[in-house]
């Protein structure tokens, strides 16, 4: 995306307009004592956004100082505020809002994600309308056609992960199928102090610039004890081949980034109110830039009501785990406690975002300790076997950097994949992809939607999985898919490229669909890293095992190893962006354009 939303870091700060945005404790005072803003002022509670409701809306986009770590760094903000306020519409409304950029340099965008809109409202410099430059103001507006809970956020290079995103809230025109007392919004975010164009370079420089916890000879040694030296072996050959790594969880992780609750690191405590025996709807939203989160309220039960936006059938758990750009609605009932902890660690058990829901200010529970720091497998990454006699040549997976294996093309690593093999067809040759941007291809493929995902298996805990999500409506469309379009997500780790077929973005064709139709996508993870994949202006339907309907989303998690299928309706006319959710993977390629055309 960099060549359409270029922004070269942030914008100078006016210092007659600066404010102060505290996260945490800092030289023992109280999170923010005495530097919160008036902006703050009609709530009461520090690092709340405002909640704005009606029909015609005034934002600014503008550069605002904030402090979560000690240090004053530069903000991109809506309102002054982080997060950026929390919009509240009425399904059937027509809703204007005139975007300001207020930026002394550098274009803007908002993008209102998991909308259904006309594709120039969605907000995509390049795809959809040129971008809103400094000194701008960009009228966007349509009609609400749905309910739910959404999020907004910067479509402009790395304005997402600087601070520009916030909660959208949706009210139905005919009652929920379920009651509640009181709702808060739960915006989980990630923030960084480096400058997200630095932290990109450094990616591209060092992938693994995060990972503290590369397995040592130590580490060896107890392996072979448990598993046998030959094992161990084994294990480690190939992993080694394979130059990677099985602590590699995230790219970015604690060890860069804060984890902030509505805008408040974890020493700040936000508080959300309750009294006991009430029901509680917790509107949870990812809003963070490359964190997947897995989140439990220790001592309640939480009944998931909704996913992406749309009702579904109510399943109880005890934890669920929310990719990038994901939202869930869950049910509380506190009662019996004054006060609960809402613990959401981030999935490589390196940091964690919390709150407190609780009857009055200033109550806190116990925070939980995090969970061990998982493992990946050969299973996990769909190489199930491969240390077992399988006899595969793992250097034949890799080969592929600097020009390596230049005897190896495409159309072998097609060949290579299992799954295809057994289902008699030959695999997708990812055409004119470039090898040099893959480093490995998965062996075998299973949709796992009853899989909670690496690190929650066998926990003691009711986890949320994908085969637990089903829509209280049927297939809204009815039709079968009438074609099939099969994408590989591609990358390689250590050059810090990522793409669909090898294809980065630049340079890939659109992809086409023709109005009215009904398709079906599939998606394989040939990847070690999990991605949230996203497709604008059109519902994602995911199917089941068995390719039957099962649930609407706006953005499909991919676990590595996954091949999980999609019916799509192409019922809104133009460009729209296809992407990897994880904001550095889709800058560095994993894009493609889709045109949908009469």
């Amino acid at each position: 995306m960099n060549r359409f939303n270029r922004f070269d870091g942030a914008a100078p700060i006016d210092a007659g307009r600066r404010r102060f945005v505290a996260g945490l404790a800092v030289g023992g005072l109280a999170a923010g004592s005495g530097l919160w803003h008036s902006a703050f002022a009609s709530t009461g509670l520090a690092g709340t956004a405002q909640t704005l409701r009606g029909t015609e809306f005034d934002l600014s986009i503008g550069a605002t100082q904030v402090n979560y770590t000690g240090r004053t760094r530069p903000a991109i903000t809506v309102n002054g505020t982080l997060p950026a306020p929390i919009l509240r519409w009425r399904e059937g409304d027509t809703v204007t809002l005139r975007v300001a950029n207020r930026l002394a340099e550098g274009m803007s965008s908002i993008h209102w994600h998991g909308l259904i809109l006309p594709s120039n409202m969605d907000g995509v410099p390049g795809f959809s309308f040129d971008g809103i430059h400094p000194g701008e103001t960009y009228t966007y507006r349509f009609r609400v056609g749905q309910s739910g809970t959404y999020w907004y956020h910067s479509h402009s290079l790395f304005q997402e992960q600087a601070g520009l995103y916030g909660a959208i809230v949706i009210d139905p025109r005919e009652a929920a199928p379920f009651h509640f007392d009181r709702e808060h919004v739960v915006l989980l975010s990630d923030w960084t102090d480096l400058d997200p164009g630095a932290l990109f370079r450094r990616l591209k420089k060092m992938s693994s610039y995060d990972n503290y916890y590369k397995r040592t000879v130590g580490d060896f040694m107890r392996d072979a004890r448990e598993r046998g030296l030959a094992a161990t072996l084994r294990d480690r050959g190939d992993w080694g081949r394979m130059r990677m790594t099985p602590t590699d969880l995230s790219d970015v992780n604690g060890h860069t980034y804060t984890y902030l609750l509505n805008g408040v690191a974890p020493a700040g405590n936000w508080t959300g109110l309750f009294r006991p025996g009430e029901k509680v709807l917790l509107r949870f939203v990812n809003g963070s830039a490359m964190t997947y989160f897995d989140v439990r309220i220790p001592g309640l039960k939480m009944t998931v009501v909704a996913a992406d936006g749309q009702y579904i059938h109510p399943v109880s758990v005890d934890e669920f785990r929310i990719a990038v750009a994901e939202t869930f609605d869950v049910l509380v009932e506190p009662s019996g406690q004054d006060a609960y902890t809402i613990f959401a660690q981030d999935n490589a058990r390196t940091g964690h975002a919390r709150g407190t829901l609780a009857v009055r200010e200033g109550l806190q529970a116990e925070v939980p300790r995090h969970d061990p720091r998982p493992l990946l497998t050969m299973d996990d990454m769909g190489h199930g076997g491969m240390s077992h006699g399988g006899g595969h040549d793992m250097s034949q997976m890799k080969g592929m950097e600097g020009g390596c294996g230049a005897n190896m093309g495409m159309q072998n690593m097609a060949g290579m994949d299992h799954a295809a093999m057994q289902a008699g067809t030959a695999a997708p040759k990812p055409g004119g992809g470039d090898e040099r941007l893959i480093d490995m291809r998965t062996m075998s493929t299973s949709a796992k939607l009853d899989d909670p995902g690496i690190g929650l298996r066998d926990n003691g805990r009711k986890v949320l999985a994908y085969a637990d999500l089903r829509s209280l409506f049927d297939d809204p469309d009815g039709r079968e898919p009438s074609r099939e379009i099969e994408l590989h997500l591609t990358g390689h780790m250590e050059k810090f490229a990522w793409s669909f077929d090898g294809q980065k973005f630049e340079g890939a064709e659109p992809i086409r669909m023709t109005y009215g139709e009904r398709l079906r996508i599939v998606l394989v993870n040939d990847t070690m890293m999990t991605h949230p994949i996203h497709l604008h202006g059109l519902w994602s339907d995911l199917e089941n095992e068995q390719g039957e309907f099962q649930v609407r989303k706006h953005t499909i998690d991919m676990p590595p190893g996954t091949r999980r299928s999609y019916r799509v309706r192409a019922d809104a006319l133009g460009r729209w962006a296809y992407h990897c959710h994880l904001l550095y993977h889709m800058e560095a390629g994993m894009m493609r354009e889709v045109r949908v055309e009469e």
